[in-house]
């Protein structure tokens, strides 16, 4: 059934497919520890630009600890296929697709009177270029459509509305969620096409966003396009003990045996009002942020890895009781659990109907319980004195799914068996 459904795909995606969107170093294994080997057998030269391989096998996703790559698209989709069969096949070919994908090699050719194999938009071989996939599902997936209503991991649900969200339906939610990530933005354009043709008839793009990661100026953590350093504050994705206590779903945690490796993914649409955020003073920018534009440090400190001394400043006089840092995060021993693995890109889709620029952040993080980290920091934030710079408009709550073990696993195979 996987074949027909694949031939099916592949000659719908000849008739017309769904367009997508739009720093090297060392490979890194789906559990976020550097791999000095290429299980993947990459068949890009690794002297050529775009060999770098990031492993698609693992006990985790690649694309959540994987250091962040600068180019991304984040693409939410409808699930049309008519059957739980159909639905597995379709979670078979996007292995497939996405093990060659982030491998990089040659498209095999099918045959003399079948299309082409690839786009050509990267060339005869397909670069790997450092491309890593992100498989999540959203709540809408466990309806009645599949018969997974009872394997719905428990915290999964329709993102929350919050006091200062101006959500639009279109930008929403999704039965799934691609997260692409590469080193140029033509690799992600490449995969999430590739993907489109063959899963044409089971998917059907709801909504899409390109992001991308700025280099650091001068240094240390890039900035996000209202001038701050994004992300400073991250846990340490190198402390493993650490990573299974904010990150990863947990055998005996009340969730789904399936869903254990696997880690709760909320992505948010954030407009930026830059035209606004422009004309604010320097020194009211920094105290509604906790945080010195030009270095990234806390307000009571001189670097951006400086912790800021809360306990020491109990009024606020250093660092205000509700700057975005401090609200956030306010680094006591109760709070320490809250802490979530921040992932954003920064976008441009241009003007807006009204004129204004349309910039703004992909917020993207990963945590164990929805409700102890992102929820809860969430509700602290209401009211800040930011929210009269931001709007966010879109997004949606997922699950990323556990890791694809080796050649025989497939993405899904747990919760689909």
């Amino acid at each position: 059934m996987r074949r027909s459904f694949l031939q099916r795909a592949l000659v719908a995606g000849a008739a017309g497919a769904v367009v997508g969107a739009g720093s090297t170093g060392a490979a890194w294994a789906a559990d976020g520890q550097r791999d000095t080997a290429n299980p993947t057998g990459a068949a890009a030269n690794p002297a050529d630009e775009g060999s770098r391989v990031i492993p698609f096998h693992g006990v985790h996703q690649a694309g959540i600890l994987t250091p962040t790559q600068r180019h991304a698209v984040f693409t939410s989709f409808d699930v049309i296929a008519r059957s739980r069969a159909e639905l597995t096949d379709l979670m078979h070919t996007l292995t497939e697709r996405l093990r060659f994908l982030t491998a990089g090699g040659v498209p095999e050719p099918l045959g003399i009177s079948a299309p082409l194999p690839d786009s050509g938009v990267l060339g005869p071989v397909v670069p790997a270029d450092g491309l890593s996939a992100t498989v999540a599902v959203g709540s809408s997936l466990f309806d009645d459509r599949y018969g997974l209503a009872a394997r719905r991991p428990h915290r999964l649900r329709p993102m929350d509305v919050f006091p200062d969200d101006d959500l639009e339906a279109a930008w929403c939610h999704g039965d799934l969620l691609l997260q692409l990530c590469a080193d140029n933005p033509d690799t992600v354009t490449h995969a999430l096409r590739d993907l489109a043709r063959h899963t044409r008839g089971a998917l059907q793009v709801r909504w899409r966003m390109e992001g991308f990661v700025s280099p650091p100026r001068p240094s240390g953590t890039p900035r996000n396009l209202m001038g701050f350093k994004d992300g400073t504050a991250n846990p340490d994705t190198g402390d493993s003990r650490l990573m299974d206590q904010l990150l990863w779903v947990r055998l005996g945690a009340g969730e789904p045996d399936w869903a254990v490796g696997g880690s709760y993914q909320v992505v948010r649409l954030i407009r930026m009002l830059v035209e606004f955020w422009d004309r604010v003073s320097i020194h009211e920018q920094e105290r509604m942020m906790g945080r010195a534009r030009d270095t990234g440090a806390p307000l009571d400190g001189r670097h951006e890895t400086d912790s800021p001394q809360y306990a020491k400043d109990p009024q606020g006089n250093s660092i205000p009781l509700d700057a975005h840092i401090r609200l956030a995060n306010p680094r006591t021993a109760g709070t320490a659990d809250t802490r979530l693995l921040r992932r954003g890109y920064n976008y441009d889709r241009g003007v807006r109907d009204n004129g204004d620029l349309d910039t703004g952040l992909v917020f993207c993080c990963f945590q164990q319980d929805l409700d102890r980290q992102f929820a809860a920091v969430q509700k602290k934030l209401a009211g800040e004195p930011l929210v009269d710079y931001i709007r966010p408009y879109g997004g949606g709550y997922f699950f990323a799914l556990p890791g694809v073990r080796d050649g025989s696993d497939w993405l899904g195979r747990a919760l689909l068996a």
